[in-house]
């Protein structure tokens, strides 16, 4: 998946990283993560 598409900001891509490495250990940060795509996303919609 091209995450670029969908979270344009450099500082989204910077958490986005963070995030999907910190999801490998845990549910709840998957979680976290798939929140943080959906919310970044609606965010960045328009840019």
């Amino acid at each position: 998946m091209n995450i670029r598409k969908y979270i344009k900001t450099q500082c989204g891509l910077e958490k986005y990283h963070e995030l999907k490495i910190k999801s490998k250990d845990s549910i709840l940060l998957r979680l976290r993560l798939y929140l943080f795509i959906i919310l970044a996303s609606m965010r960045d919609l328009f840019r």
